[in-house]
């Protein structure tokens, strides 16, 4: 890795990859094909990418006995730990409605209501994130969320992985199908015969996917655009090189686009973990996809002291940050932006990613700097309430007025003053 001295410059944005024109204006045709054409489209779609005929989009019961028969216990086992810790999490996130009632009558308030259905994506191909069901899945039931369809491509035999219906399944998602990429937005975002249209969609995914998702964008809510994954480890001399090495190397086999970066005022630290990382690498089975990482977007920025190191992390904002300092619960409050804060030499980054309780979905390419974690808080809206007495009215209904006809809307202001005047529906009639 690199070594480079702070000046004031360093950053760890990449562009985002808003796809080739090619691929905007694919998907911009399939979209509408799946609006247009519903199931139809879908199993054509489905043939023509997955290269699999369907005869049937959802996933049968029996497809999910099965499944359990090919997961290994030990797994199912730290599946449901996983899950435990995760629901526990964010069931602390809950936000409740709430009133308030002044002296002269009114009632104000928040009433907190769930969305009525959520369609989660979950990846296929070559890899398996079960974490990624569980991740989107239970904050959506824990805000109360009564509809969750999950979609997910399926394989040249026509199946899901077995541990994806697993985990499906031991999360409380039933309504499953067999779709994927692009054609599997549209469905969730227009609906199909078999397909139901959602409110909200979730989940990552490849570039056809992130662009459908910002294509039906308005049709539907989406969680968000994420970019590659990063990490930023904060260290102090008495940091150990190797635990650093291993969680750089961590994050840098996810992608070739993945940035990984320590930031510490110790010369020697930052060459030992250099030369470690180069050491720990040469075993690692993804070496190909780290190397790039590591080459392109990996770096140890060297600070003049601490609290430079500190200034550093928030204006990187980072999606994942590692505190590994002698303290480093001292510093968490000198830290204003990042996605997931880690504190401690045994807090490594995927402990997190798969088990603590936290949402491993977070804001990336600095984004941290004004958005959050995936939450409980994403799968409800909040209304308003508002309830004004006439006492209220005849109180601040001069000033509301004064307000409307400042902004030249006399209409408003008038929908105040036939109040104040005492006119009612009787009064009305007579003239």
């Amino acid at each position: 890795m690199k070594i480079v001295l702070y000046d004031k410059k360093i950053n760890i944005r990449r562009d985002i990859d808003t796809g080739t024109e090619y691929e905007q204006e694919a998907v911009g045709r399939i979209v509408n094909q799946v609006k247009t054409g519903g199931d139809q489209a879908l199993l054509a779609l489905t043939k023509q990418f997955d290269r699999v005929t369907l005869n049937c989009l959802q996933v049968k019961q029996e497809e999910i006995e099965a499944a359990y028969q090919k997961v290994d216990l030990g797994v199912l086992e730290a599946l449901r730990a996983a899950i435990s810790n995760i629901r526990d999490f964010h069931q602390r996130q809950e936000v409740q409605s709430w009133l308030t009632t002044k002296p002269d009558g009114t009632i104000l308030g928040q009433k907190v209501t769930p969305l009525d259905a959520v369609g989660v994506y979950v990846p296929g191909g070559k890899a398996v994130y079960p974490s990624s069901i569980v991740m989107n899945v239970i904050p959506a039931q824990v805000a109360g969320v009564e509809k969750i369809v999950m979609v997910s491509p399926p394989n040249q035999q026509g199946n899901l992985d077995p541990v994806v219906l697993v985990t499906a399944h031991e999360v409380g998602v039933s309504e499953i199908y067999k779709v994927g990429g692009a054609q599997a937005i549209a469905a969730l975002a227009y609906g199909t015969e078999t397909i139901p249209k959602v409110d909200k969609i979730t989940g990552p995914g490849n570039i056809f996917v992130a662009l459908a998702k910002r294509e039906v964008f308005g049709e539907v809510d989406i969680d968000m655009i994420a970019g590659p994954s990063e990490i930023v480890i904060l260290a102090d001399e008495q940091a150990n090189p190797a635990y650093i090495a291993a969680d750089l190397l961590s994050q840098a086999e996810h992608d070739e686009r993945a940035s990984v970066v320590l930031v510490t005022s110790s010369d020697q630290l930052a060459k030992t973990v250099a030369e470690e990382v180069e050491c720990q690498l040469q075993t690692l089975p993804r070496k190909t996809i780290a190397e790039v990482s590591i080459e392109q977007f990996g770096q140890i920025i060297k600070t003049d002291n601490l609290a430079e190191s500190i200034q550093v992390v928030n204006e990187l904002a980072p999606e994942h940050l590692e505190v590994l300092t002698n303290n480093p619960l001292e510093l968490l409050g000198q830290i204003r932006h990042a996605g997931a804060i880690f504190l401690g030499e045994y807090s490594s980054e995927p402990v997190g990613d798969y088990f603590a309780g936290p949402n491993h979905i977070l804001p990336t390419n600095g984004t941290a700097r004004f958005s959050s974690p995936l939450s409980v808080d994403d799968f409800v809206k909040k209304s308003s309430i508002i309830s004004y007495s006439k006492t209220a009215l005849q109180k601040n209904g001069e000033q509301i007025m004064a307000l409307a006809r400042m902004e030249g809307l006399e209409a408003h202001a008038r929908a105040i003053e036939i109040r104040m005047k005492g006119r009612d529906d009787n009064e009305n009639r007579n003239d």
